[in-house]
């Protein structure tokens, strides 16, 4: 009888219909700052920039084997999911249907679209993904077509588990760890799946956005439930509730393998691969290079394989990336401050900064009363510990201010 890993094998070898394997590179600066070999299996240069081509085309093959007719496959989806079924629809020859919420960015719009050609129609329906979804599903019963799950199907997680085939047999021995992001939780099951038969040996930490962290409320619980809240930024990992068929695969995981990465620390990691490395991560392929710093002590003179799961960033979002690593680090910070209505109030306070502050936005927010004005002041700095100086400055002139950088509500208000 075949295992899981045979099955996996065959899997990987009908994917190279449409890719070779992705690279499994050292990264030298990595494992020179970590003292450890650090490998990165490069999802994010897949046909379509990440792994969920494997799923999609492995899932559509098993259906189209049983019945070559039934040629209609229909998925929701705002980003890599939809670009992986569009990609394997083409191959196939088979029509698609992909909903997208209609806050979708034309630059994801227009990426499925190219992957598909003609063969998909592309739904805009929905401000929201649970929209967007069930409209999909009521769609599906209507045509008679097949619903393509991005997790919760067997055959996708079979095709994820064709990554640990691939770096399995590139690395040539089995590695010490594997480190893997979690969202819906395919790629988690399918390689854990895989390295639980081949090499058993093998320690595993898997990642989580920490306004996403399903796996973990999950094993809470011993069972999969919905968050009541996510934080969307991770778009590729935030799930609200990790699939019923990957949980059942991961339920064994114990906390101590469970890492949860904040959204803005990701950020930093982002920006530190793409100028020093120049490589491009979306923030969900960030998460499992976000989690070493984590494991300094678990890792050291050991063989660590990363698993950069997707690269579908669009750069009109470099800024906002920039803004939340500098404020996650302590180099930028937001304050309200009190400015005295009076001349030479503004020089005074334009000298209590240091020779590496700079003043990165400066707003009136109104005048509340004739000797006061309220000022929504924005700094950068190059060491955080400046701002230290610069508040003990405020105090003592006796400047009545306030840091709004960690206020959720009023940053999002005001900045």
């Amino acid at each position: 009888m075949s295992s899981f890993a045979d099955h996996a094998r065959r899997a990987t070898e009908a994917l190279r219909d449409l890719f070779p394997p992705t690279p499994l590179q050292r990264n030298d600066h990595l494992s020179a700052r970590y003292d450890a070999e650090i490998w990165l299996k490069r999802e994010d240069l897949t046909p379509v920039r990440s792994y969920k081509l494997r799923g999609a085309f492995t899932a559509m093959r098993r259906v189209l084997s049983e019945d070559p007719v039934h040629g209609h496959f229909v998925c929701a989806s705002a980003g890599n999911h939809a670009q992986g079924m569009a990609f394997a629809c083409r191959h196939f020859g088979v029509r698609g249907t992909v909903f997208m919420p209609v806050t979708t960015p034309q630059q994801k719009i227009e990426k499925t679209s190219v992957f598909g050609g003609d063969r998909i129609e592309i739904r805009l329906t929905g401000d929201y993904f649970d929209q967007t979804l069930a409209a999909a599903q009521a769609f599906c019963t209507e045509a008679d077509a097949h619903f393509l799950s991005p997790f919760d199907d067997p055959d996708v997680i079979l095709g994820q588990a064709s990554v640990a085939i691939e770096f399995l047999d590139q690395l040539g021995r089995t590695p010490d760890l594997v480190v893997l992001p979690v969202g819906g939780g395919g790629l988690a099951a399918g390689v854990t799946g895989v390295m639980q038969e081949l090499s058993p040996e093998t320690d595993f930490r898997y990642v989580e956005p920490l306004g996403g962290a399903s796996l973990a409320a999950a094993l809470a619980t011993g069972t999969p439930v919905t968050l009541r809240q996510i934080n969307s930024f991770v778009d590729g990992a935030a799930v609200a509730r990790i699939g019923t068929e990957p949980f059942a695969r991961l339920r064994h995981v114990t906390a101590d393998k469970l890492l949860s990465a904040p959204e803005d620390r990701i950020c930093i990691t982002m920006l530190e691969m793409l100028n020093g490395e120049g490589i491009v991560l979306e923030p969900a392929g960030a998460l499992s290079v976000d989690a070493l710093p984590s494991l300094v002590d678990t890792i050291r003179e050991r063989t660590v394989v990363c698993v950069t799961s997707g690269g579908n960033f669009d750069f009109e979002r470099l800024p906002e990336v920039k803004e939340r690593a500098q404020r996650f680090a302590g180099l930028k910070k937001y304050f309200i401050l009190r400015m005295p209505q009076r001349p030479g109030a503004l020089r005074e306070f334009l000298t209590m900064l240091g020779p590496e502050d700079d003043i990165a936005r400066f707003e009136y927010l109104k005048k509340s009363a004739r000797n006061f004005g309220s000022v929504l002041i924005g700094i950068e700095t190059r060491e955080a510990e400046n701002f230290t100086d610069l508040k003990r400055k405020l105090d003592q002139a006796a400047f009545t201010y306030r840091d709004i950088t960690d206020d959720e509500a009023l940053s999002d208000f005001l900045i």
